[in-house]
This record gives C-alpha cells, structure tokens and sequence, in this order.
C-alpha cells in the first residue's frame, strides 16, 4: 500500500499523525474515519500558493460534498479557503463552521424555492446558475427582497474526460448547465443581464471528477473562454470572473497517475492569464473548487477483521466490520482501493484475498482482489485515500450505524463526527 501524508511504518504498526492505529482503536472503536490533519493543510497551502499570479486572483472553494462536517470545514475555513455547498444540509454545515455569506458559492441544479430562501437568510451572495428556470426562480425571490447578488451561469463546453460515465459532467447530454451549443443559451444570459437583482459574473463550468489527462482541463478552458468572448462581442458586456470547477484525479491504486498539482496549478494560471490577455478579457479573478483532491489520500478507514472464509470455488474472503454502508463507492463506481493488515505491515504477503462487509448484499465488497498476510480475527485492515465521497455517502443500510470520524495531527487525535448510537438510529421514527 502505498503511503500518504503522515503515514508510516513503525514497531508499533501502522501510524497516522504520530499515532498507532492499534492505539486508535483501543480508544475511538471501529469502523473509523482518521483524516491526517497535516496533509490537508498542506494539499490546501498548494492550491492556494500555486494558483495565483500577479493579474489574476486565484480563490479555491473546497467542494464540500467530498466531506462534509462541521469540525473539517473549520479547518478549511482557518486555512483561508472559501467554500461550495449544494443543498440547505452542506450550507447549514458551513454556515455553524463560521463561513460567511461572501465566502460561500451555492451550486444545484434543482434549488428549490425554500433553499434559496435559507441561503438569502444567511447572506450567501453568490449562486450558480444551472438553467433558465432557476434565472425566473431566484429573480423573483430577489425582488420581494429588493436585494441584489452574484450570479455564475453553468455552462456546458462538450468535454468529454476520460473518467467513469457517472462522475461525466460535460456531456452534450448532461444533467448540469446549459450547453454552449445552443442558441438558447443566449437568451438566458440576455435575462440575466436585464435582471436588475442579479449582477451576473461569469460562467461556471466542471467537466467531471478524477480526471487524470491535464490536458482536459486546458481544452475546457479554452472553449470557456472563446465563449467569453463570444458573450462580450454578442452582448458588449464584460465579466470579471470564471469559475472552472475541480475533478483533479488523485491516486488510489497501482497504476493511477494523479494530477501533479505542484506543477498544474501554475502551468494553469500561467495559461490563463497569457489567453485572457491575448482575447482582450476583463477576468480578474478565477476560482478552483478542488474536493477530492484536498481531502482524498487523507482519509482512511480503519476496519477490525471478524473472520476468513474459503469459498467451494477457492476464493478467500477477509470480513470487516463496516463494508458499502460507509463506503458504497466500490458498488457504485466499481471503484479500487489499497489496504494493509495496520497491526502486521512487515509480514510476507501469502494470501488473495476478497474484501467484504457485514451487509446483506453479495456487492457489499470493498476490494475484490488483494495480497495480505493470512488474515486473523482482531487483526486490523487500513483502507487508505477514503476521505471523498465516503461518509458524504454513508447509509444506514441494514441499520448500520455510521462510524465516528476524527482529525489526527502530530501525537493528538480530535473527534470531529461521534460514532452513530442505536438511539441515533431511530431518533425520526414514530415509535407509536
């Protein structure tokens, strides 16, 4: 397995943060979410040390739905990121964090009328636009209120990135945006701009996630801008901001070739700032909004294994005591990932074996083929770079209760998510 962050080898097991996994477990319990606090703020001091030059400003929004909590968006904030929440819950989240209005961009493609409400209460000042409706919606809001805010318009450039179909974004026949393609597209920007309430900025767009080809993000961002400059000859108008979205790829298995962000984000800026200036733009600012990338390889999750079980077919399975409940993105995405016995890293690899959780579903598989040490009850399984879309994703199924999630950093662990109780688990249900 290859190592992350703080992560090292020692007598005493596996460590994060200056702290043993076996230790960990003794006093959080398992299944358990450990985030290396060090390497988020150091992923986080990257993008924004290398995303900036001296005509354009760089801000980076943390895309919350990769993990959202109060305690981790804290840290983002003290780390001078803003941030992009999606629905009343992430803003909520946010909002108790101590994000200001002005810090936060609303996304959606589906808001609805009580969550704008909600987001205008609490002085969110920008929103990304996703279709004409929405343009109908949010103005009519605005004028009961006779207040005025940021707009973005998502658009849709036609990229087609080489990732899984569900995590595609920019299809011509995608879900988000509207494409730029369209005649209609134009008609919508002309109602923005006769909008007294909205003050529209620029144009958003996000192409997909775990997107390794760097040369993706290029093209999109030269397809956003021949449209700036189509708007601005169309409309004689100018925008001072562009806003194109994250999917960075990152690693989790052999064979993964993750985005080199010491390297990208200035080749980026660098390119933006030489093609802004070469179509006669009036971009000043340009926001990233990385999620996975800053939080990915920094979780883990550690497991206890309950027992082995050789199958009539000769396949070896290893059980854990979470399994798609806490991570569903392997049945969802058929997505791979590496693990190491944390308690007996130094042990020859002598056995194949298949991953599995507790649930009741013959996908309820974390690995399906991986080389451990024969595997004994007790021992403890690391499942590294879970720190995207696993909890975000967490269910209840087969009532399950979510595992608790924690920050570690230099000998000190802080709880951030408690473990889920059987209280917790029926606290909405009607218990006649």
């Amino acid at each position: 397995m290859l190592l992350h962050g703080t992560q090292q080898e020692s007598s005493e097991g596996l460590m994060i943060g200056n702290l043993s996994c076996q230790g960990l477990k003794h006093r959080y319990g398992t299944p358990l979410i450990i985030y290396d606090q060090a390497l988020i703020e150091s992923q986080a001091a990257l993008f924004i040390q290398k995303f900036t030059s001296r005509t354009i400003q760089g801000e980076i929004a943390y895309a919350s739905k990769a993990f959202s909590a109060v305690g981790l968006l804290s840290l983002m904030r003290t780390l001078g990121l803003s941030v992009d929440v999606s629905s009343s819950g992430e803003l909520y989240t946010a909002v108790l964090a101590g994000f200001s209005g002005d810090k936060i961009y609303y996304h959606g493609n589906n808001k609805l009328p009580e969550e704008l409400d909600y987001a205008l209460d609490q002085g969110v000042s920008t929103f990304i636009i996703d279709h004409r409706q929405e343009v109908n919606l949010l103005a009519a809001r605005l004028e009961q209120r006779k207040q005025r805010v940021n707009v973005y318009l998502r658009i849709n450039p036609g990229i087609e990135a080489h990732t899984h179909e569900y995590i595609k974004t920019a299809k011509h026949d995608s879900k988000f945006g509207e494409s730029i393609f369209t005649e209609d597209i134009y008609s919508i920007i002309e109602e923005i701009l006769g909008c007294r309430w909205l003050d529209l900025q620029g144009f958003h767009s996000h192409i997909g996630s775990q997107i390794f080809a760097e040369s993706s993000f290029f093209k999109a961002a030269a397809e956003v801008l021949d449209f700036y400059v189509d708007v601005q000859k169309r409309f004689s108008c100018t925008l001072p901001s562009m806003d194109l979205g994250g999917g960075f790829g990152v690693y989790y298995t052999d064979g993964d070739v993750p985005i080199q962000l010491e390297s990208f984000l200035g080749n980026l800026m660098a390119y933006l700032e030489t093609e802004i200036k070469k179509r006669g733009l009036a971009i000043k600012k340009v926001v990233l909004e990385p999620g996975r990338s800053l939080v990915c390889n920094a979780g883990s999750t550690l497991y206890t294994v309950g027992g082995t079980k050789t199958t009539y077919s000769g396949k070896n399975y290893c059980f854990v005591d979470g399994g798609m409940s806490d991570n569903p993105r392997p049945a969802l995405y058929q997505a791979a990932y590496e693990a190491t016995l944390a308690n007996r890293m130094h042990e020859a690899m002598t056995t194949h074996y298949t991953i599995a959780g507790k649930l009741c579903e013959s996908g309820d598989i974390l690995i399906r083929d991986i080389m451990l040490p024969e595997a004994r009850s007790g021992d403890l399984l690391l499942v590294s770079s879970t720190g995207a879309y696993t909890y975000s994703m967490a269910s209840n199924y087969n009532r399950l209760l979510k595992p608790a999630v924690i920050l570690v950093k230099d000998g000190i662990s802080r709880l951030i998510v408690r473990r889920e109780t059987l209280d917790d688990l029926i606290r909405m249900d009607v218990v006649q």
